[in-house]
């Protein structure tokens, strides 16, 4: 019976931890990405928003 090669079975697991690293890393900047272009306004309305008054305030 052949002996069983424990540092190839290890290499084996530390690529495995490193591919899913990278995909995890790889998803968390396609999420980032995506959730930061919702949060900014086009330029067209941000334009419109700072010509108007603020609510609450009475022009002097």
């Amino acid at each position: 019976m052949a002996k069983p090669n424990y540092a190839f079975a290890k290499r084996q697991r530390e690529l495995a931890k490193k591919q899913k690293k990278e995909e995890k890393l790889k998803r968390k900047a396609e999420q980032g990405g995506s959730a930061e272009g919702g949060l900014q306004q086009p330029e067209e309305q941000a334009g419109e928003a700072a010509d108007r008054e603020p609510e609450g305030e009475q022009p002097r």
